[in-house]
């Protein structure tokens, strides 16, 4: 493609028409889940779900191609595979789920019938393991190297996950019984679990060839996923931006704490601790405006806000900032569109 999944995911919050689906509130949950404050921002979970939206629609479009050109009726789990053939470690995450979700079809079949599978017949054995025996058999057509072969037997620790799960165990460490309890319903929710919705997002009924029911389970995936890595991304970044030895930092505390407080606390308007570091050419001089005191308390509350603002001072939620998720997706997007530069690509889950 000429160009990259990223492009237009800053600008399609504006242009996003007021009819389409919207899963914000189930994204604000999932980054929750994965690392983000109680209380996600509403914009940088608009942002969020512009850039999932925008992926998987390139996505879709690529293996929309792709079954044309193969001469099938539906998008099937190969067409995907295919586009993702490149990177190895993705393709085993992705194995790894299409094992899982065979297991759990396995639990719910052995719950149905009250009977182990083992005794059942070998077809439904075949039937059941169908997300496996379709990946399996398309890699081993495209596989030349033998890379392939040994994905779905490799038992090797995914450092990725293992980092996300050490950081959602510190993060559940300060947490109370309500905290907690509303952690744990935030990691049940997926993409997957509404599949209708996560269809009509897609605008799926639009596309010249539709997917099949197994092509959904791994765009509903590979939709948390690309989540999942937004959220770590944005996480570093801020970790990266945030100061270390900040020498005003005292006193953008004090202003934070004076201005966002329920209780008015009164000082001198004077000292350090309400009047922000001059900079050069900015509007706090040393020269006193109107002897400092024609100016009322919402004046200097709003310059005191937009000072903070323009030195690029977090507010102190903690929550991930939408210039979070854009600078992530500028240094993913740099590394991996100058790796690959024949493609344009850059997709996070893919």
């Amino acid at each position: 493609m000429s160009s990259s999944p990223m492009a237009g995911s800053s600008s399609s919050a504006r242009d996003r028409p007021p009819t389409r689906t919207s899963f914000i509130p189930e994204i604000q949950s999932m980054m929750f889940a994965l690392g983000d404050a109680r209380r996600p921002l509403h914009e940088t979970a608009a942002l969020v779900e512009d850039i999932v939206h925008t992926q998987l629609i390139n996505l879709l479009q690529q293996a929309c191609e792709g079954a044309v050109l193969r001469g099938s009726r539906v998008i099937s789990a190969e067409d995907i595979l295919f586009l993702m053939r490149r990177d190895k470690k993705k393709v085993r995450r992705l194995l790894r789920y299409l094992q899982f979700r065979d297991y759990k079809s396995k639990v719910l079949k052995t719950i149905e019938d009250e009977e182990p599978l083992e005794s059942g017949p070998k077809n439904i054995l075949v039937k059941i393991n169908k997300r496996q025996r379709l990946a399996g058999d398309f890699l081993s057509w495209v596989d030349q190297t033998g890379e392939f072969l040994s994905l779905s037997d490799n038992q090797e620790v995914d450092d990725v996950k293992l980092e996300r799960l050490e950081r959602l165990e510190r993060q559940t460490r300060g947490m109370d019984s309500a905290q907690y309890s509303e952690f744990c319903e935030s990691r049940q929710l997926s993409f997957a679990k509404k599949a209708s919705k996560f269809r009509d997002w897609l605008d799926c009924s639009s596309l010249e060839v539709k997917p099949n029911t197994v092509a959904m389970e791994i765009l509903s995936y590979l939709a948390y996923e690309t989540t999942a890595q937004l959220v770590d991304l944005s996480l570093l970044v801020k970790q990266d931006m945030t100061p270390k030895t900040d020498p005003f930092s005292h006193v953008v505390s004090a202003s934070f704490i004076h201005y966002h407080s329920n209780t008015e606390i009164k000082r001198d308007p004077e000292s350090p601790e309400t009047t922000p570091p001059s900079t050069p050419g900015s509007s706090h001089s040393s020269k006193p405006s109107n002897g400092g005191l024609g100016l009322d308390s919402k004046t200097r509350q709003r310059k005191r806000k937009k000072s903070s603002a323009v030195s690029g001072v977090e507010p102190p939620s903690g929550a991930i900032q939408p210039c979070h998720i854009r600078e992530a997706i500028r240094r993913y997007s740099y590394r991996h569109t100058s790796a690959n530069r024949g493609n344009g690509m850059a997709f996070l889950a893919c």
